[in-house]
């Protein structure tokens, strides 16, 4: 066998058509991702990753190896020396094989300098070396089982004939249909049975770094197949039943153990360092629960889109094709809505009434910009309910390939949050207090609809207290989660004693709290001033016994929201965006479920918290600027501020709590003191619970229009959609998850990028390298090879 992989490894490179062959593709690979404008263009496309050389290479190598392969027999047949060939003492598996695995090695000799394709995007990544190492490893397993079972179809088109034109063209045909025909046939019938047949179904996950036992057993299936068939072809004896019956046996047998083996010995290898294609366990529970289609409608379709937005357009399509490799009722479809101009203005109109809002990109093209608008929507469907997916994740302020980067992290939550809602049926319930002066359901009405979507809200009055707390005390208990949402009168006792042993029982809560009593509203008056006094909401032994503690004075930070106030009078009015300190602008830093890639968080006339020692475990979620400083109450506060130059040296106080989150056995504030009232079951220590305080009432008000309340955050003066409704949502997902789906959002996954500025420096000197030195490296592989032949020759 050794001595016939020699032979087949001489022969190619003793003939000019095999240095010929290798550096077609070379040449091929070199234009397309390094030279000419177009998908496949790694510099032009800007992403630190060889993405482009693997959806590529498939197509190239169908032409390749049947190119290789073309003469290892039907050459032999052609000179009559296969007949001599088989007579030899070898077995004819031992000559295929030998045969095989010479043209595999001389694929790999081709494959070799593409190295330096991972070289120069080392060299080019953002920063240096930012280049995923794990995926471009497994992209490379998966190109190598393309490339045997390419080997096994080529090798057995030469063994059928003995015109090499005729066996390159069938290798070619095979290798197509193998590839990418079953997919076609597929998409046909609508099966996806069909799909898992081809090659592209099983090196698609490979290619991004996903090493699948199902994927190997499928390559190493196939290509058992094409060698045993060429082994039977080259035999001169006729052939008998048992055969006959050996090939009939063979692919029901491989047939058998890949399903054996996808059931038995299935095991998944994400070489991804971020591990961006493996599901959380929260969202495969959700998966498995599917049990009649979900048809997912993805609008991320169309031509002209930026490289980032093509980006996110893949991974969309990936993560999809992770969720129905899972559940096979996951179906989704990418539909371009204005691709048709006779229906594009009555499609976008639609998508509209639905909430489905555009947007509108600048794409630069060969020095020019031009506008396109997308619809970063899907819709998903399930037994006639359907929910709005958002695939862009906004941040004010955010550059394309940033906000890029964001939408990709938040994908795999925003699909499993929507499954869930089609999934799931409500079961926890949330409510909202009432009776000490909170917001006025207009000024909550948008984040009450938002979490209706979740759970059961319902109003909970607690006046009642007075006239019948246990009754009171056990009916809230009956709630999962209570809101609330800036309180301007003071809890009694009564009403204290009822809301600490709701948490006692292991109730959940999210407080908005004001303890300082100024509204923006107050200061348009002809004076521009308001006085801000300290409120005394009654509960500051409360939040004391369970570690926190709301100071009454006022946050002042240099990074914060603009107020808009008009200049001139009637029609000649102007409005004009001015720096208003009292609105923090909050960029969270860390990494908890609630908090991770959010958007900007608006508060309004904030307050300070303090943490206190005990064993409650403390999270701060959100924080003023370092550049802060604390105002003390009670001041006037007057809009001459906008038009003061702040001195940076008095704000020196650093980042300042305004959001904490509270976990654990909270003790009673009631414990050794007495009671206001007798209570049935009273408990001074409480079962593991959660708790968060906001020191913003205003950070959950929504503005009313003329034609009702406003989407909460959007600032229609500026346009801005600040982060604050999805923040209080993911606090209360936070709040009430028992199967771990908001900690979807912790998962990191980092999109790397081309040096933009590296490139356009250094763009031609990559181009000849990586065009002209593979072509090099193989001229002087040849020149050596052949001064040796030669030379050992001669003797």
């Amino acid at each position: 066998m050794l001595a016939i992989l020699k032979k087949e490894i001489n022969s190619f490179f003793a003939s000019p058509i095999g240095y010929l062959v290798i550096a077609v593709f070379l040449v091929l690979n070199g234009l397309f991702l390094w030279l000419f404008k177009g998908e496949f263009n790694i510099l032009d496309n800007g992403f630190a990753d060889l993405s482009s050389f693997f959806l590529l290479a498939p197509w190239i190598l169908i032409f390749l190896i049947p190119a290789v392969t073309m003469r290892s027999f039907s050459d032999e047949k052609k000179q009559g020396t296969l007949e001599l060939l088989v007579t030899k003492p070898i077995s004819h598996l031992k000559i295929v094989l030998g045969k095989y695995f010479g043209a595999f090695i001389l694929i790999l000799l081709a494959l070799l300098p593409t190295l330096l394709y991972v070289y120069t995007v080392h060299q080019l990544g953002n920063p240096l070396g930012n280049l995923d190492v794990g995926s471009t490893l497994g992209s490379y397993f998966g190109l190598l089982f393309l490339v045997a079972a390419y080997t096994a179809i080529g090798l057995f088109a030469s063994s059928i004939t003995d015109n090499q034109i005729v066996a390159f063209i069938t290798a070619v045909l095979l290798c197509f249909i193998f590839y990418i025909g079953f997919q076609g046939v597929a998409e046909l019938m609508s099966t996806s049975f069909i799909e898992q047949l081809g090659m592209s179904a099983h090196y698609n996950s490979m290619s991004r770094g996903v090493i699948d036992t199902r994927d190997i057993f499928y390559f190493l299936s196939l290509t058992v197949f094409f060698l045993y068939i060429t082994t039977q072809n080259i035999q001169v004896k006729i052939l008998q039943k048992r055969d006959y019956l050996n090939f009939l046996l063979l692919p029901l047998g491989l047939l058998v153990l890949n399903i054996f083996g996808a059931k038995h010995i299935y095991e998944r290898f994400d070489l991804t360092e971020d591990k961006r294609y493996t599901i959380n366990e929260a969202a495969l529970q959700i998966i498995d629960k599917v049990d009649s289609p979900i048809i997912i409608d993805v609008f991320l379709e169309g031509e002209g889109f930026p490289t980032e937005f093509r980006r996110l357009q893949s991974e969309t399509k990936q993560l999809l094709e992770e969720f129905q490799a899972q559940n096979r009722n996951i179906q989704f479809n990418f539909i371009n809505p204005i691709e048709d101009e006779a229906t594009r203005d009555r499609n976008m109109q639609q998508l509209n009434d639905r909430g489905l809002i555009p947007m509108q990109l600048t794409v630069q093209e060969s020095g020019k910009s031009s506008q396109e608008v997308i619809f970063p929507w899907a819709l998903a469907s399930h037994n006639d309910v359907t929910v709005k997916i958002p695939l862009v994740k906004n941040k004010i302020g955010a550059t394309q390939q940033e906000l890029v980067t964001n939408s990709v992290q938040h994908l795999e939550y925003a699909f499993a949050d929507g499954f869930s809602k089609l999934i799931n049926p409500k079961r926890r319930k949330v409510a909202i207090l009432r009776g000490n002066n909170q917001l006025e359901d207009r000024y909550i009405f948008d984040f009450v609809k938002t979490i209706g979507d979740y759970y059961f809200i319902a109003p909970f009055t607690l006046d009642s207290v007075a006239s019948n707390a246990q009754k009171t005390s056990k009916a809230l208990n009956e709630f999962d989660l209570i809101i609330s949402a800036k309180p301007t009168e003071a809890f009694s006792e009564n009403e204290k004693y009822v809301l600490d042993q709701y948490t006692m029982n292991g109730g959940k809560s999210l407080w908005l709290l004001d303890n300082v009593a100024i509204e923006k509203d107050s200061l348009y008056n002809p004076s521009g001033k308001s006085v801000a006094i300290p409120r005394d909401l009654n509960l500051t032994d409360f939040f004391f016994q369970y570690g926190a503690r709301i100071n009454p004075v006022l946050v002042n930070d240099l990074y914060s929201a603009p107020i808009t106030l008009a200049s001139g009078d009637g029609s000649q009015a102007q409005f004009q965006h001015l720096p208003w300190y009292y609105s923090p602008l909050v960029n969270s830093e860390n990494k908890h479920a609630i908090t991770n890639n959010l958007n900007l968080v608006k508060f309004d006339f904030s307050n300070q918290i303090d943490t206190l020692k005990n064993k409650v475990d403390k999270t701060i979620l959100l924080q003023s600027s370092v550049l802060t400083k604390l105002d003390g109450t009670p001041r006037e506060v007057s809009l001459e501020m906008t038009q003061q130059e702040p001195n940076p040296q008095a704000y020196n106080k650093g980042k300042q709590t305004l959001a904490v989150l509270l976990e654990g056995k909270f003790k009673s504030v009631y414990e050794k003191r007495i009671k206001p009232f007798s209570l049935e079951n009273d408990k001074e220590l409480s079962e593991p619970t959660k708790m968060i305080i906001i020191a913003d009432g205003d950070i959950i008000k929504n503005d009313v229009g003329r034609n009702g309340p406003q989407e909460l955050g959007f600032d229609k003066w500026t346009g801005q959609t600040y982060g604050n409704k999805e923040f209080l949502l993911n606090a209360v997902n936070y709040l009430l998850d028992d199967d771990g789906l908001i900690n979807i959002r912790t998962k990191e996954i980092a999109v790397a990028f081309l040096d933009h500025k590296k490139v356009a420096e250094e763009k031609t000197k990559w181009q000849i390298v990586n065009i002209l030195l593979p072509l090099v490296l193989l001229g002087l592989f040849g020149f050596l090879f052949n001064f040796i032949r030669k030379k050992k020759y001669a003797r």
